[in-house]
């Protein structure tokens, strides 16, 4: 790479980890510059996956104080996710490079769409809950342990927007405010990237010089997204997942 490419990449890398942290699709940010660096499209991928690890753990730190208290949920919802993972990543190297991105458009779509009638879904639910006479399931019930398995092999393959359907999954099937589910996103999240690199160091050709400024980029960005993110109230988070959820689906069908 010359140096001003990877100063884009570096500045990629911090932009993807502040965004990852606050709401997910960072990928869509680093992926195009690597691109535009010269590297394969797989070398890209496994690059950014392995890159970007720093910058989920760091913006999980970022949100501690959030985490509090579910150490049970993250342990199962975390055990479901690098299952998807690991499957996701099996998926990227064996099937041809378009066979599983062609459905991504309408996922995120499907996301962005429960993110936003969450609040009326999940006051739906408890109506019914209530009348039944049920309680909500702390861990979302199997219900939300298959949604996450499925976006996690999807987050595997490719991560784009993984975290705007983590959180709307969630959303829908766990009573809890938006911010601590946003806590839940990025450990999910780092548990997805860092099963998925841990396959490709075995099985796929990285380019370190990427990895190393996606990881330095992206840990800064991980501290400075949950400084913003962590101040963001719940319309204007769920406002800022869908607007850049949008640009994700964009960006997707125009590639």
């Amino acid at each position: 790479m010359t140096i001003w490419e990877m100063l884009a990449v570096f500045a990629a890398g911090v932009g993807a980890g502040t965004i990852n942290t606050i709401v997910g699709s960072g990928t869509l940010i680093t992926f195009p510059v690597l691109l535009a660096t010269g590297l394969p499209p797989v070398t890209a991928t496994v690059s950014n996956a392995l890159g970007l690890i720093p910058g989920s753990i760091s913006g999980a730190i970022g949100y501690r104080k959030e985490l509090t208290g579910q150490r049970r949920r993250i342990l199962r919802l975390g055990a479901a996710a690098a299952t998807g993972g690991l499957c996701g990543a099996v998926l990227l190297l064996a099937l041809p490079a378009t066979a599983f991105e062609t459905i991504v458009p309408v996922l995120v779509g499907l996301a962005l769409v429960l993110v936003i009638l969450q609040p009326r879904i999940t006051k739906a639910v408890q109506r019914r809950r209530e009348r039944n006479g049920t309680h909500t399931d702390a861990d979302g019930g199997p219900l939300l342990i298959t949604g996450l398995v499925l976006a996690s092999v999807y987050g595997g393959y490719f991560t784009a927007a993984q975290g705007i359907i983590y959180v709307a999954l969630m959303g829908m099937l766990l009573t809890d405010t938006l911010q601590r589910l946003n806590a839940t996103k990025n450990v999910l999240a780092a548990v997805v990237n860092t099963i998925a690199a841990t396959f490709f160091l075995f099985a796929a050709e990285f380019d370190w010089t990427a990895v190393a400024l996606i990881a330095v980029g992206s840990t800064l960005g991980g501290q400075l997204g949950a400084k913003i993110g962590r101040r963001l109230p719940p319309t204007a988070l769920r406002a800022l997942i869908v607007a850049v959820g949008t640009v994700a689906i964009v960006q997707l069908l125009l590639r």
